[in-house]
């Protein structure tokens, strides 16, 4: 038995809302806390922005200082307005997957259930319940991907732009998007392209169109905006604490990342911002291969871009997480795997991460140092999501769809 669409969202929300108002319950009475420190991070932004001040005078705020300004509320009207707005974002976001998934022609009922897999996830719930901002990424992002998926071309580079303003990953979505605006889009067709050549292929989609200009002009005038009202505003502090803070950006402490140890090691010699930047290469050549090979079907190339950043990334925290996540469910009628194995792909991940929390605990917690056995953990969480990430692609079967005519 299926339920109806807005019941399912419903009740998603309502799920949320428990726990945020259980979470301030748990906040008043109890020792450990339930709110997210990121949320209080933003607060404390917003308050300075009441108070006519930079957002960035509070330490450790590197966010766009849209989003600073966007909990306002939390000052003016109640501290759990911000929750309230990540809760929905989050209902959001599975409301689009659903409508991506139908776009694509996925029948109605895996459509909902696809969509479920998001609403009822015990991590986003919790992430978003708990006042993080990673449930309004995965509304751009999917929101992104819909407009594409229906030819909006202008509304897609609308939400690109403010995505990449916000948080700067879905740039690696960058030569995927500009290899999808094709002649097939253009067309307002799905059909494949027929080559006898995989070169000439891609040589080929290489060639402006009239979509791509439309789209690279407006994401650009987008996202040059955007950034031109935030530099008047907060001047170079916005470049360094939004941008530039990330692309140098160690954590050697609670990083899942299979270079902290190696970063951690070598953070005072005279090599370790050329090592900082050497790690990124991997992320390129493999975005770049995977670009080429599978932007046809957008969706599933963002989930693998986003999966590839994530686990080759010099930093990766449980949050990142999320940025995946959230388009897993877009792939699912793209797969051929058993429940089995998927339950077996599933346990493996979670086995993963708990290596990696123990000593994590130990060493955040007990101050023992247990830095080499995080390092293990994170080299035998870093293989499994290749393994996975291997598992995914051999699965992968190219969906013969019907997408809605517009």
């Amino acid at each position: 038995m299926s339920y109806p669409l807005p019941t399912c969202l419903t009740l998603g929300f309502l799920i949320r809302l428990l726990l945020v108002v259980c979470g301030e319950w748990q906040d008043r009475t109890m020792l450990v806390k339930y709110t997210d420190v990121d949320y209080y991070v933003f607060s404390d932004a917003a308050r300075h922005i009441t108070q006519g001040e930079s957002p960035y005078n509070r330490p450790t705020y590197r966010y766009s200082p849209l989003l600073a300004l966007m909990m306002t509320p939390n000052i003016y009207l109640s501290p759990v307005f911000g929750k309230v707005i990540f809760i929905l974002a989050d209902v959001l976001a599975g409301y689009i997957i659903y409508l991506i998934l139908t776009q694509q022609g996925t029948p109605e009922r895996k459509s909902l259930l696809c969509a479920g897999l998001w609403l009822f996830n015990p991590l986003p719930i919790t992430v978003s319940s708990r006042g993080n901002a990673e449930s309004v990424m995965a509304v751009l992002v999917l929101s992104t991907l819909y407009c594409m998926l229906r030819r909006k071309t202008k509304m897609a580079a609308v939400c690109y732009a403010i995505s990449v303003h916000v948080k700067i990953y879905p740039i690696t979505y960058a030569l995927a998007i500009y290899l999808f605006l094709n002649s097939a889009y253009m067309c307002n067709t799905g059909k494949k392209q027929e080559s006898n050549s995989i070169l000439q292929i891609n040589l080929r989609s290489l060639w402006l169109n009239e979509a791509r200009i439309l789209f690279i002009l407006t994401a650009g005038m987008i996202f040059m905006g955007l950034t031109a009202v935030c530099y008047l505003w907060c001047g170079h502090t916005f470049l360094q604490e939004t941008y530039f803070y990330h692309l140098t950006r160690r954590d050697i402490r609670h990083n899942f990342s299979v270079y902290f140890y190696m970063l951690y090691l070598t953070d005072e010699t005279e090599h370790s911002f050329v090592m900082g930047l050497l790690v990124f290469l991997p992320q390129l050549v493999l975005l770049v291969i995977f670009s080429f090979k599978f932007y046809r079907d957008l969706p599933f190339c963002c989930f693998i871009h986003t999966f590839v950043f994530v686990t080759f990334n010099k930093v990766c925290t449980s949050q990142y997480f999320l940025w995946y996540l959230c388009l897993l469910p877009l792939l699912i009628p793209s797969l051929s795997l058993q429940w089995t194995h998927a339950a077996i792909m599933v346990l493996l991940w979670f086995f993963g991460q708990a290596m990696w929390l123990a000593p994590a605990y130990y060493l955040e917690f007990e101050g023992a140092n247990t830095f080499l056995y995080i390092w293990i953990a994170g080299l035998t969480f870093f293989m499994v999501n290749v393994g996975l990430l291997q598992r995914i692609l051999v699965a992968y079967r190219v969906p013969d769809r019907k997408e809605k005519t517009l």
